[in-house]
């Protein structure tokens, strides 16, 4: 047994691999990611410059709280760019609809884009998903950007950032390397998430996904990470105490030199 999953509250973060910010509920943790989302874009608006994020679904509790600090100070967008971690695919490779209730892009359609004030949001094209008939224009297009500001995300049972599963034959190195690419959702992944999202109807489940490659994220600026689950609890001390390897994908965050977990008190509880 890892002595690591016995870190009490009261300690965990002491001798942390990854900083770990301690808040109160979820919704303290939803609200500084979108303060950093905010503060990062007014920073860059008021020098002129663009910002690049990368956007998960999943944490998504930040975004009624990014759109109401981004309607209600008047900031623009226009400068902004969005790049979407992943999405679900059929089995054949093609997006799942995006009227569908697991759709990602129909998250972002509904739940951001089309909530913000028609005069501040960013145009379409700067609303980036993966492509799962080009994977490799993530990265192009990151390049051509001037890199990512900043990564925000989740962390999977299994220790996956975005969709980048577990790969036990990769070194921490090979893994760190992984690219945007398309990939078949681990059982684990897709237990976790039918129990989320339908509950429990795993056989529904989208069987393949298109990822942000771990390398993408890893070369952004900044890494914000937010849990708040129960199993969160011993997921964030593997994260931040583990080894680094290509088991848990998470652990690469120890090599990143401005990564931050952000856990409610639930997550930072002593798992067992």
């Amino acid at each position: 047994m890892h002595e690591y999953f016995h870190i009490s509250a009261q300690d965990l973060g002491r001798d942390a691999k990854i900083p770990i910010l301690k808040l109160g509920d979820s919704g303290e943790v939803f609200y500084e990611l979108a303060a950093e989302m905010v503060r990062e874009i007014q920073r860059n608006n008021a020098a002129g410059r663009r910002t690049v994020l990368i956007c998960p679904v999943g944490p998504v509790g930040q975004y009624p709280i990014f759109v109401r600090l981004v309607n209600a100070e008047r900031i623009s967008l226009k400068n902004c760019w969005f790049i979407n971690m992943d999405e679900y695919l059929n089995d054949d490779g093609s997006y799942i609809s995006v009227d569908s209730p697991l759709s990602f892009r129909g998250f972002m359609r509904r739940e951001v884009y089309g909530k913000l004030d028609p005069e501040l949001v960013m145009p379409p094209e700067q609303r980036v998903f993966p492509d799962p008939a080009d994977p490799g224009r993530v990265g192009r297009l990151i390049e051509e950007l001037g890199g990512v500001d900043i990564a925000f995300g989740g962390i999977g049972i299994n220790g996956h950032l975005a969709f980048n599963e577990a790969q036990d034959e990769l070194t921490a190195e090979q893994f760190a390397q992984l690219p945007t690419r398309v990939l078949e959702i681990s059982r684990e992944t897709r237990t976790a998430n039918a129990i989320g999202d339908l509950n429990g109807a795993i056989d529904a489940m989208p069987r393949r996904c298109v990822t942000i490659g771990i390398k993408e994220i890893l070369g952004a600026g900044k890494i914000r990470i937010g849990v708040f689950r129960d199993w969160h609890r011993s997921v964030i001390r593997q994260a931040a105490y583990g080894e680094v390897s290509g088991h848990f994908p998470a652990s690469l965050l120890q090599r990143h030199p401005d990564a931050i977990i952000l856990t409610n008190r639930n997550a930072a509880q002593q798992p067992f």
